[in-house]
C-alpha cells in the first residue's frame, strides 16, 4: 500500500510561516501531479494547492499569494511554503496524488495551528 508522509506542521503565530513536506514513493511521484489539502475542525477537506509533474500550479483563492507549492523530483518530495498565516489556516494538512482529485488513501496529515 502506497504511503504518503506529511511533516512540518506545528504551532505558529499569525503572520508567521511554515514549510510542509510530503514524501511519496518514487514509482508514483515523478510522473504524477501532487496536491495539498487541508481539513479544518468541523469542515470538509478542501484542495488548496496542486502542481503538475512539469511544475504547473494552481491554488485555491483562500491561499493564493500566500502559499507556494513546489516539488523536488530528485527527492520525491512536494512542499508547501505557507507565509502570512492566519488563524483560519488552522487545519490538518494532507498531500495526495492528482491535480484535482485525490487518488490514494490519505496519510496521517500534519497539523497546523495558527494563534492570533
Amino acid at each position: 500500500q502506497v504511503q504518503l508522509v506529511e511533516s512540518g506542521g506545528g504551532l505558529v503565530q499569525a503572520g508567521g510561516s511554515l514549510r510542509l513536506s510530503c514524501a511519496a514513493p518514487g514509482s508514483i511521484f515523478s510522473r504524477n501531479a501532487m496536491a495539498w489539502y487541508r481539513q479544518a475542525p468541523g469542515k470538509q477537506r478542501e484542495l488548496i494547492a496542486a502542481i503538475t509533474s512539469g511544475g504547473g500550479t494552481n491554488y485555491a483563492d483562500s491561499v493564493k499569494g500566500r502559499f507556494t507549492i513546489s516539488r523536488d523530483n530528485a527527492k520525491n518530495t512536494v512542499y508547501l511554503q505557507m507565509n502570512s498565516l492566519k488563524p483560519e489556516d488552522t487545519a490538518v494538512y494532507y498531500c495526495n496524488v492528482g491535480f484535482t482529485i485525490a487518488t490514494l488513501n490519505w496519510g496521517q496529515g500534519t497539523p497546523v495551528t495558527v494563534s492570533s
